[in-house]
């Protein structure tokens, strides 16, 4: 079969009386109450995690549409209303990691049902259990589904019928109305248009607003009068209820915080059997039994074992071990020695090193006072030397200008 239109889950009363949770032998007040305690903790819990509105409203959707197909004695309640809010987060486009939804779902429960607080540890195995739950379930929603998970709530038509009606002032009611509407079967059952006529008709009957009945205003919403009838009578038996509490239908413990009870009595019987347990290669009683009295019962039989081998052994053997051991010592002692003296040359070179490095130093300073000391030396000696130069040309220039006035005279 092909439909046409996306949100096609919707049921009969004949179904929903015949639901997998009344054949496992679950009555009809105690499947309401349930269903309720579950919406309950999804609004809470979407409140905590500053979630909107249509968030809450489609993940109650998901938990109704999940339960008229699965039992309440094979599915825990409070693990598929956070596996709920987990995927109605995805589905709405404002996605919560998982792990604070198993925080708030946890905290809810300790809160609830007045058990103390208790830090749950990331790194724990009771916290990865709850996170493989919580995947394996999100699992499970979409494969009832068949991946059609999408949903149309009441709220978006409230404002619009209002605005028909000329009845703005019902709008605050008729929202409140609205989502106390998803804590019941309404959402499998009738379509949201009907369910907001419904809602609009109680609230004009709360607050004594008068509606046109001539002809009647819901034929223009496609909407007949028993679906609006069948609405507000079921509003009415939810105010009449009181508040909801947990009922422990699940065959197994579904707690958040606390511990199932075989997982404890194995703890109490068999530590190392829990142990095996978490890696996942549970024990038996009987083995670790066993373990242990070979545990209390082996230092002695070492004990015997040991003493009987002394015995046995031959005192030339013993010297041999005894030299075998004097022989590993000297070696050890040698090996040290060597290091040792490894060492000592190292720093001894090290010290030449810098002693040369010192010396070629001093070297090169001595040998630049030197050509400075000559370089000064030779400068002097060059002025002498021009100047006496000079004096010997003026000698013998006036020399020879006597020789000439002597020839001449």
């Amino acid at each position: 079969m092909i439909y046409t239109a996306i949100d096609t889950f919707y049921l009969t009363d004949e179904q929903l009386r015949d639901s997998p949770s009344r054949k496992d032998g679950i009555d009809e007040a105690a499947e309401t109450t349930v269903r309720v305690y579950g919406c309950d903790l999804i609004q809470e819990s979407g409140i905590l995690l500053r979630l909107p509105q249509a968030v809450m409203a489609t993940a109650q959707v998901l938990f109704h549409r999940f339960y008229c197909k699965k039992s309440f004695a094979r599915f825990s309640a409070k693990r598929v209303a956070a596996s709920c809010v987990w995927l109605a987060g995805k589905l709405e486009e404002s996605p919560r990691r998982s792990k604070h939804i198993i925080f708030v779902f946890h905290r809810m429960e300790c809160r609830r049902e007045n058990l103390p607080i208790e830090y749950l540890d990331v790194f724990s195995t009771k916290y990865s259990e709850l996170r493989h739950d919580l995947i394996r379930t999100e699992r499970h929603l979409l494969k009832e589904m068949g991946f059609i998970c999408h949903v149309e709530h009441p709220h978006k038509f409230i404002s619009n019928y209002l605005a028909t009606l000329e009845a703005p002032e019902l709008t605050q009611e008729a929202w409140n109305l609205a989502n106390d509407s998803l804590r019941t079967t309404l959402c499998v059952r009738f379509k949201s248009e009907v369910v907001a006529c419904g809602v609009v008709y109680a609230a004009a009957r709360r607050h004594k607003v008068p509606l046109p009945e001539d002809p009647p205003w819901w034929t223009v919403f496609d909407a007949d009068e028993a679906g609006i009838q069948e609405v507000c009578r079921v509003l009415a038996h939810l105010y009449s209820l009181p508040k909801a509490q947990y009922i422990p239908v699940y065959k197994d413990n579904d707690s958040f915080s606390v511990r199932r009870a075989s997982d404890s009595q194995a703890s109490k019987e068999s530590p190392a059997s829990a142990v095996a347990s978490d890696r996942g290669t549970p024990i038996p009683s009987s083995s670790s039994q066993e373990k242990s009295s070979l545990a209390k019962a082996g230092p002695e039989k070492v004990k015997e074992k040991s003493d009987k081998k002394e015995k046995q052994l031959p005192a030339e053997l013993n010297g041999k071990g005894d030299q075998a051991v004097n022989s590993k010592s000297e070696k050890s002692e040698s090996n040290v020695n060597r290091t040792e003296e490894r060492e000592r040359s190292r720093s001894r070179g090290r010290e030449r090193d810098s002693r040369g490095r010192d010396s070629d130093r001093e070297r090169e300073r001595d040998r630049a006072k030197r050509h400075r000391s000559r370089d000064k030396s030779s400068g002097y000696s060059d002025k002498e030397k021009s100047s006496h130069r000079s004096s010997r040309d003026h000698g013998g220039y006036y020399s020879s200008g006597d020789k000439d006035r002597h020839r001449r005279h």
